[in-house]
């Protein structure tokens, strides 16, 4: 019996007979944890898919707010931070320390690096209001299409609208003013058949009428009716400017993006843990040529956060 225990490596836990048998119950382990990991992301996809193929136009619309260049910084980041992981699994079974601590920590700011620009990008989707649920409130955070090409541009588009509001209402109050008793039926007849068409008058060719008349003399409204819908759900941009009508029910690919992109950050902060617990054993010697298997399971489970990743990039930023 003490001869048995005397040829038992310290890395070989108690209830395994060899190195090998402990590698490949860990590894088994793995693998089953990952399937798990697979089938949560599946029916998240799959939830995708029923949104996407009912709402055609919500994903279309909502894509133009995701800022592709960061998304694809993030998937040149990942896709880097892989091949670290990988060589540095090569590297541990090698029984290179130095070669493998620093592949880990090059892994660990590559993580670091994706969850930084993440930040930003969720930053920019609070800032303009582009959220879930009933936190999805646009317009009191710069206008619905602020998102990331929001600031003095979307500014400058919201006080040249409210400006033409302002004209219009300017133009309505003199031609009342100036409005003369002998008019009078004919007034009320004309304010009828604004208030009847009010639903129909695009608002931005009715500032621009109003502007034309110098806010003297009497106002004319267009009878042309605002952007009609195409069957996609988007406004037809026939007129100069028109602008793109935003379809219901936005929030919900908002919902499912934060959804899939947080849970998936939450999976890159556990992968990023992971990497420093090996890290950490590295730099203390705990690895060598016959023992590297936490690097390996580690390694494992970060291609998968990476491969997440591949997917969830064009389903989300690149819709046509």
């Amino acid at each position: 019996m003490s001869e048995h225990h005397s040829d038992h490596p310290a890395y070989l836990g108690h209830h395994y007979d060899t190195p090998e048998q402990q590698f490949d119950s860990g590894k088994l382990g793995m693998w089953l944890f990952l399937a798990t990991e697979v089938l949560l992301f599946a029916g998240l996809f799959c939830a995708y898919a029923v949104y996407r193929a009912h709402h055609p136009e919500i994903f279309k619309y909502s894509a133009q707010f995701l800022d592709t260049k960061l998304g694809g910084i993030n998937t040149v980041v990942l896709i880097t931070s892989s091949f670290t992981m990988a060589m540095a699994v090569r590297s541990a079974q090698l029984g290179k320390k130095q070669i493998t601590a620093g592949l880990l920590a090059l892994t660990l700011l590559g993580g670091v690096g994706f969850m930084a620009i993440k930040k930003v990008e969720y930053e920019q989707k609070w800032k303009h209001g582009l959220l879930w649920g009933t936190l999805y409130q646009p317009e009191e955070h710069g206008g619905e299409h602020g998102g990331e090409h929001g600031g003095e541009h979307g500014e400058a588009e919201e006080h040249s609208f409210l400006d033409r509001i302002a004209g219009i209402s300017r133009a309505v109050a003199q031609q009342t003013d100036h409005g003369s008793d002998t008019h009078a039926n004919e007034t009320a007849t004309d304010d009828h058949a604004v208030d009847s068409h009010a639903t129909d008058v695009d608002p931005v060719v009715a500032a621009e009428t109003a502007e034309s008349s110098g806010g003297s003399g009497a106002f004319e409204r267009t009878i042309l009716p605002s952007a009609a819908k195409s069957p996609e759900g988007l406004a037809d941009t026939t007129h100069a400017h028109a602008e793109e009508a935003s379809p219901e029910n936005v929030h919900l690919f908002f919902g499912i993006y934060f959804l899939m992109t947080g849970l998936h950050g939450i999976h890159v902060i556990a992968g990023m843990i992971a990497i420093g617990w090996v890290l950490r054993r590295t730099l203390r010697g705990d690895f060598s040529k016959e023992y590297s298997t936490p690097v390996d399971l580690v390694g494992l489970y970060w291609h998968i956060v990476d491969l997440v990743w591949i997917y969830l990039f064009p389903l989300l930023y690149l819709i046509d």
